[in-house]
């Protein structure tokens, strides 16, 4: 594997992409990386001065220059702000910009055109982590690869992943992430995809796009932004994504359990905590054991075998690479405490689709065991929000478990949903986290299995953790 070299920047370069200007400073000044966190930035780095939802990176510009900094990227309208001995200080580049996080998108793009990797694109109403993560234990089997962490799939998270692109590079596989009409559009104008995947178009966001037509009409973005000569991999099980598959004109890849799919799954088998199914691909069929519970997975699987199989990858490096993957935290992770409890945390994220993956998958494992759901509110749905807490208790009540556990504002929508489908009130328990996890400890017995979830503002895995140091690790 070639050795990993990061690509220096000139404060030409930096002027160049972002069309700013030089308030101060030498041109032939070369910076080693780009940085916008001022507690971790080191001294060849430039500093970005973003605002964001807590903090303006501008306030600490100070400690920046403190620490040796010798470059910036501000607001130009902030300049004046500046400490002046500082400001003054010989060699200091700074270069002033209109907006700080269109610029930081505009040097990902620089920095993605003058790299040598090409660009893997993941979007979707879920699935996007899992796919990314699967993808990117596909692709690794042959190709150096660069992948999206945590959360970073927004306006900034995208643009400092991408800065991090290295020589040695030759594939990224990113995730592209939305709550509102534009942003997909603009993570694809900084990203340029060379592929692009869709993993499936459900009721998630509805409250910054207003509906379903908006959430289809979003994610479609995507396509418009991949190269001429790219590819689209897109679910040929979900009618919204084939409804977009009619209006493109690239090349397009079909995935699924459809007839319709060029990389599907055969004789799909749920065993203990895994899935076994057989991979079929135009040429090859190859038989693929996953290390992750939940049926709604190999579709992941297929998804990022597609991925593989156009980058030209053998049936046995797709096998090897979806063999090696291991759940994103949050998603599916299957614990067993001491006390013989088994519980599953998917408080990654949380949608009325993926609320009801959940419920299938903790049928499955219980088996004829206890099981139990411990329910937070599912966030952005706007106007529907009702209706869908609602629908998902009457899901809930449907779906053989022992004791409902629910929290949030939602929290008796969830119930009258429940009840109104059958659900008996005292196998109901609403409170906070706090007081579930007190309920819990008296209610759970030996061979129960718990499934928590709920959206990524529910910190759910507050409750993950309760019960993991009550019931002991094995």
């Amino acid at each position: 594997m070639q050795a990993t070299q990061k690509i220096p920047w000139t404060t030409t370069e930096i002027l160049e992409a972002t069309g700013g200007d030089l308030l101060s400073g030498d041109l032939d000044r070369i910076f080693a990386g780009i940085s916008i966190d001022s507690r971790r930035i080191t001294l060849p780095e430039i500093f970005i001065g973003i605002k964001g939802n807590t903090y303006d990176g501008h306030s600490f510009v100070s400690d920046v220059l403190d620490k040796g900094v010798g470059g910036l990227v501000i607001n130009g309208v902030k300049f004046g702000d500046l400490p002046r001995p500082q400001r003054m200080k010989k060699g200091i580049v700074c270069v002033g910009v209109q907006d700080t996080i269109k610029a930081l998108g505009d040097l990902a793009l620089f920095h993605r055109r003058r790299s040598n990797a090409s660009v893997i694109a993941i979007t979707g109403s879920n699935g996007k982590t899992t796919t990314r993560k699967m993808t990117a234990d596909v692709v690794g089997q042959r190709f150096v690869t660069l992948s999206s962490h945590g959360s970073y799939n927004n306006v900034i998270g995208l643009p400092l992943t991408l800065l991090n692109l290295e020589k040695c590079h030759q594939w990224a596989v990113l995730e592209l992430g939305m709550n509102r009409p534009g942003e997909i559009e603009r993570l694809s104008e900084i990203c340029v995809p060379d592929v692009g995947i869709i993993t499936n178009i459900g009721p998630a966001h509805l409250k910054g796009v207003g509906s379903m037509a908006g959430v289809t009409s979003a994610k479609g973005e995507l396509l418009k932004k991949i190269k001429a000569d790219g590819t689209a991999l897109l679910n040929a099980d979900d009618w919204r994504v084939m409804r977009l598959a009619e209006h493109i004109l690239i090349k397009v890849l079909f995935f699924g359990f459809s007839g319709k799919a060029d990389i599907s799954a055969r004789s799909v088998k749920e065993k203990n905590q895994g899935i076994d199914f057989t991979l079929r691909l135009p040429k090859e069929t190859v038989p693929i054991h996953l290390r992750t519970p939940g049926r709604f997975m190999v579709s992941n699987a297929l998804s990022a075998a597609a991925a593989g199989y156009r980058l030209g990858l053998s049936a046995e490096e797709i096998k090897a690479g979806l063999e090696n993957f291991q759940p994103v935290q949050g998603r599916m992770n299957v614990f067993r405490t001491a006390r013989g409890i088994q519980i599953i945390d998917d408080t990654y994220n949380a949608n009325p689709d993926s609320m009801k993956a959940a419920m299938d998958t903790l049928r499955f494992l219980k088996g004829k065991k206890r099981g139990v759901f411990v329910a937070g509110d599912m966030l952005e749905l706007g106007e529907f929000a009702e209706s869908m807490h609602r629908m998902v208790g009457t899901l809930l009540a449907e779906s053989d478990t022992a004791k409902l556990y629910i929290t949030g504002d939602f929290a008796e929508v969830v119930a009258a949903g429940a009840t109104n489908e059958g659900m008996e009130t005292n196998h109901i328990f609403i409170g906070s986290k706090k007081d579930i996890v007190k309920d819990l400890t008296h209610f759970l017995e030996p061979g129960d299995w718990v499934m928590v979830k709920g959206s990524r503002g529910m910190a759910m895995e507050k409750i993950v953790e309760k019960l993991m140091k009550w019931g002991g690790t094995r």
